[in-house]
């Protein structure tokens, strides 16, 4: 999933070295962080959070074969 949001989440801003990711898991959930420049940030969110949402609703369909919920967020 990490990998997923971090090729999502390069695509979409003008400066891809500046995209992170960071994992943590717990025993029923996995959080996802994505941290972006603060000048792409409003390309990762989107015009009310439409992008930000349709990459949530991305993972989440990728993460369905598992038994864990997967949670992005965006910083």
């Amino acid at each position: 999933m990490k990998e997923l949001v971090e090729l999502i989440a390069k695509s979409l801003v003008d400066n891809p070295d500046g995209v992170v990711v960071k994992e943590t898991e717990d025993e029923d959930s996995v959080t996802l962080e994505l941290t972006v420049a603060p000048e792409d940030m409003g390309k990762v969110i989107g015009k009310g959070g439409r992008i930000a949402k349709a990459i949530r609703t991305v993972v989440k369909a990728a993460a369905s074969k598992g038994d864990k919920k997967v949670v992005v967020d965006i910083r």
